[in-house]
């Protein structure tokens, strides 16, 4: 028995195989140069280790991998093994799977395809390739029966590739596009796993900015003409300045940017849809809210906004102080007090250059000051006149205790002076004497 399979010449035939990415799908047999029973059974090997039994093997494989076949019962004589790739690949592939195309342009879509040059010992010969969008009843739909591309498309094969080339594109026709070739091979034709995502669009071209300051002597900045599609390398770029061309580069180098400016690009053929345009910031326009003068505990809200592309970055500035005060367009204060008062700068800023405004936030004292300063310009009022009676009514007081006190002295004096008393009672003497005589 063994003898007999010693002579068999086994050998593995690749049924079908096609390529996935970078992995094949692949269906073999195991066949004899000798006929052979019709009940045997067969075990596969994949890279020498056993893998499965049956008539047939198949399954995804990388490229390198290597597979073999024994009779069962015989393993000690097996098939010469085989890569899985090899010429026998049916395949399609595509130059690129995702493209960006503007409107009422041309695009190229290009595929390569693959396929034995020998299938069941029948020469193979392709008879048809198609790209298509959608299916009808489970069958493609050739491009060039469709009426919506009626005069716009057309198929260039040869040498295994094939592009489809679609003229005055329009939106509708972003789609995914697919290759399908079929042959001379019973019930046989191939399309790719993948297909071509096209993407009909506006350039949506952005301006990049980008400024070198390493060595102060030699600054320059330089903007890149960007596009959110891939584009292709062969393009020209058109760029303007204050709406005047003056390069025709991707990148165009500015030496000297004057803050007065305003830069946009184009794509040459495309200028209909040119840029957003990038200028510096204008004059920031500042505002307060609320506005007029601030009482102190309240809120106040400080507001800069400037017209700008790249939209501006906003710092803010307090009198006399080194260090910014606040970042943003808004800048908030609360509880406000005496010392938040004076000048606020905003300044406005981006990649092109620099603007900035003044405003005078005032704070005057809150309802409690206001309330408090008012009982004591009351208490004032009323304890004035209190204070000036009660000085009177001291003063009146000191000078009656003065008299007084000057009386009691007076008397004082007259009772300590004898001399005096004596010659008073002799004046009165003579007094009645000389009323007497007159009598």
């Amino acid at each position: 028995m063994n003898s007999f399979f010693s002579h068999t010449g086994l050998h593995v035939q690749v049924r079908r195989s096609v390529k996935f990415g970078s992995s094949y799908w692949a269906e073999f047999w195991c066949q004899s140069s000798c006929r052979l029973p019709d009940h045997l059974n067969y075990v596969w090997y994949e890279n020498q280790q056993k893998t499965t039994e049956g008539d047939s093997y198949s399954g995804y494989f990388h490229p390198e991998e290597r597979v073999s076949c024994a009779v069962k019962g015989n393993k000690d004589f097996r098939s010469p093994s085989i890569l899985v790739r090899g010429q026998n690949v049916w395949d399609v592939s595509y130059t690129s799977t995702e493209i960006c195309a503007f409107r009422g342009s041309t695009v190229d879509i290009t595929s390569t395809y693959t396929y034995p040059s020998k299938w069941n010992n029948l020469e193979t010969t392709v008879q048809e390739t198609i790209w298509f969008i959608k299916e009808s009843n489970g069958i493609p739909v050739d491009l060039r029966t469709d009426p919506e591309y009626s005069g716009r498309v057309e198929n260039l094969c040869g040498n295994n590739k094939c592009t489809l080339r679609i003229s005055n594109l329009r939106e509708s026709d972003s789609a995914v596009y697919k290759f399908m070739f079929t042959t001379n091979q019973p019930t046989w034709s191939f399309t790719g796993s993948v297909g071509v995502t096209l993407s009909v669009t506006d350039p949506q071209l952005q301006v990049h900015v980008r400024r070198s300051t390493a060595n102060p002597s030699s600054t320059w900045t330089e903007l890149t003409c960007h596009s959110r599609c891939q584009l292709p390398d062969h393009l020209s770029y058109v760029w303007y300045k204050n709406n005047k061309p003056v390069g025709r580069k991707k990148y165009f180098h500015l030496r000297h940017f004057d803050a007065e400016d305003r830069h946009h690009c184009a794509i040459e053929g495309q200028e209909r849809f040119p840029s957003p345009t990038v200028y510096a910031p204008k004059p920031p326009s500042v505002s307060v809210s609320p506005s007029g003068e601030i009482m102190e505990g309240k809120s106040v809200t400080l507001t800069c906004s400037s017209d700008a592309n790249p939209a501006a970055h906003y710092t803010w500035y307090k009198e006399d102080e080194g260090s910014p005060t606040a970042s943003g367009q808004i800048f908030t204060i609360t509880n406000i007090t005496a010392e938040h008062g004076g000048k606020y700068q905003c300044e406005a800023q981006n990649t092109h250059g620099h603007s900035k405004a003044t405003l005078h936030l005032t704070v005057g004292a809150g309802k409690s000051v206001i309330i408090i300063n008012t009982i004591r310009l009351a208490l004032v009022v009323l304890l004035v006149p209190v204070h000036v009676w009660t000085l009177w009514t001291r003063m009146k007081k000191t000078l009656s205790l003065k008299s007084e006190v000057n009386e009691a002295v007076e008397m004082i004096e007259l009772d300590n002076c004898p001399e005096y008393d004596d010659d008073a009672a002799a004046a009165q003497t003579e007094d009645t004497e000389e009323q007497e005589d007159l009598v």
